[in-house]
């Protein structure tokens, strides 16, 4: 059976870089793709990728908002725009 995460494993992997996530859910996927690991493995692996996976659209979507865009307003001057297109007041 896969073991728990415990809250100190889950803090340090919130801290990791989307980078080293990244390359880490690389392993996993060939890891599991050799099919080579027994069933209790590669079902932690899963679970394993499956945290990385949220923790990487976690990262994204901060990023996303922290991202703004100029853009010229009809007077000439320039305003900004978060990533979803709403204008920033």
């Amino acid at each position: 059976m896969p073991t728990k995460k415990t809250a100190a494993e889950g803090k340090e992997e919130k801290n990791i870089s989307f980078e080293t996530a990244i390359a880490r859910l690389e392993e996993i996927v060939r890891s599991l793709e050799n099919g080579s690991a027994e069933l209790d493995k590669s079902l932690e692996m899963f679970e394993e990728g499956a945290g990385l996976v949220r923790l990487c659209n976690e990262k994204l979507d901060k990023a996303e908002r922290r991202i703004k865009a100029l853009y010229k307003k009809e007077d000439g001057t320039y305003g900004e725009k978060n990533f979803d297109g709403k204008e920033d007041n």
